[in-house]
């Protein structure tokens, strides 16, 4: 894992041994001597993580955080303060001005390279949720994400301590319950269950847990989808730096070493907690752009970008498997008068109900999709002309003898649907043919007088 790290400090010696350090370990280092050119270094997309020095002429450290943080163009950015000042309180105004962690002067290896390590794969994570979401916005798709600034700023989370140890446990208990809502569970086998069941914001784990590798259970709450993403935090005693640099190797988000400094511990909960919520609203958006690109927003169903992309696996599955496909084209009948009649909304009411009537009568593995209009469409893997043809009716026939409730239950619209059906027939067939002859039958059954189904086999 490698990243490009920004080290920002007026002392040039400072630099050179932070440099020296990070490049030994494989990271590209930049470098700046104060926070206007940190600044412009960060808004010109050069770096992944701010090594941000605190004592600074002109513009202080806490400063250049709180404007790196309230830039939209740089907010996702990790930021570590480095401070000579090692007081709580010094610890807590980085964090408030935005900090998503602190390291004290003299700088320990161990502590440097390990949170890098952790916020290198946290800014990964980040850049792909934003670019999924950027690339929706591409194709036009207006995803917004909640504001960067979590209204509760890492407060009042849900925490789960792993710990065997009574008089290691309460005291962390003791300090986290004044902003979080903590529970402890002392059997560290039944950890991984119990974290995948419930929705935790953070789980605390003690390294030295009596005959137990707290590294494995890590290693499984990484491999499990439910906790994949959740954060973790160990507890470790003196000597544990191997172990550490494990933990941060397999996922491991952050760590605190004993004996446990109570404002620290409760900084590092909030920060961790803090980033959960973000990435869970990045999250949350990404796969809304998702469903915003294969689904048509009215009735919920696939569109036609859907449909294109994966009829296609379809088809060769069936002709792979030498087995039938159906095609199933439906279009709502005088659809226009209905919106001039009852006006636009009564009109989305019928398309809405429509789908939800074609979705009751179609399984599964079929796709069902909304073509654009009033047209819709429904592919039958495994499902032969003659079948494909009595579910068509069978939809036609519910769709007439069922008036349609719009408008808030106030009117009833009597509605009926044509369809076109067809099937494949051979391996020189193609899903060009497949529409083209289903739509063929579907003007037939227009021109029949409509609410009828007609087939084309070929």
């Amino acid at each position: 894992m490698t990243a490009r790290v920004l080290v920002v400090d007026d002392v040039e010696a400072n630099v050179k041994l932070l440099q020296a350090r990070l490049m030994a370990e494989y990271f590209e280092v930049l470098t700046a001597s104060n926070g206007p050119d940190a600044l412009q270094k960060c808004q010109a997309g050069l770096c992944d993580i701010v090594l941000l020095d605190v004592m600074m002429p002109g513009m202080d450290g806490y400063e250049v955080c709180h404007r790196i943080k309230s830039d939209p163009r740089t907010a996702h950015l990790p930021v570590v303060i480095i401070t000579a000042l090692d007081q709580p309180e010094d610890k807590l105004q980085g964090l408030e001005a935005g900090a998503d962690d602190f390291l004290t002067k003299p700088t320990h290896d161990l502590s440097l390279i390990t949170r890098v390590k952790s916020l290198s794969r946290l800014k990964m994570v980040t850049d792909e949720l934003h670019m999924r979401i950027s690339t929706g916005k591409q194709f036009g798709l207006d995803t917004t994400v909640a504001d960067v600034k979590d209204p509760k700023d890492g407060r009042e989370g849900k925490i789960l301590v792993v710990d065997d140890q009574a008089s290691s446990y309460e005291k962390v208990v003791k300090t986290l319950s004044r902003e979080h809502s903590v529970s402890v569970i002392t059997k560290p086998q039944e950890a991984v269950f119990r974290a995948a069941d419930e929705e935790y914001d953070l789980v605390i784990i003690s390294l030295d847990i009596e005959g137990f590798d707290a590294l494995r259970m890590c290693s499984q709450l990484r491999s499990v989808d439910r906790t994949r993403s959740l954060p973790l935090l160990l507890i470790a005693g003196e000597g544990a730096e191997a172990s550490l640099i494990r933990g941060i190797d397999i996922g491991v988000n952050d760590y605190i070493q004993r004996p446990v400094d109570p404002c620290e511990l409760l900084a590092r909960a909030r920060t961790q907690v803090r980033r959960k919520r973000l990435n869970d609203r990045l999250r949350s958006s990404a796969q809304q752009t998702i469903e915003m690109a294969v689904k048509d927003p009215l009735t919920g169903l696939n569109n036609r970008r859907y449909f294109d992309s994966h009829m296609q696996t379809l088809f060769e599955n069936a002709q792979s498997g030498k087995q039938p496909i159906s095609l199933v084209v439906l279009d709502i009948d005088h659809f226009k008068l209905v919106n001039d009649t009852y006006g636009h909304q009564a009109g989305d009411d019928v398309l809405r109900v429509f789908s939800e009537r074609i979705c009751k009568n179609v399984r599964s593995k079929d796709l069902a999709c909304r073509f654009g209009g009033e047209e819709f469409v429904v592919a039958m893997p495994d499902t032969d002309h003659d079948l494909a043809f009595v579910v068509a009716d069978r939809m036609r026939r519910e769709v007439a003898e069922h008036p349609f409730v719009v408008d808030d239950g106030a009117q009833q619209i009597s509605v009926t649907v044509s369809a076109g059906v067809s099937c494949i027939t051979g391996k020189d067939d193609s899903i060009a043919d497949l529409i083209k002859r289903a739509d063929t039958a579907l003007y037939q059954a227009k021109n029949l007088g409509r609410n009828q189904v007609v087939s084309n086999a070929a």
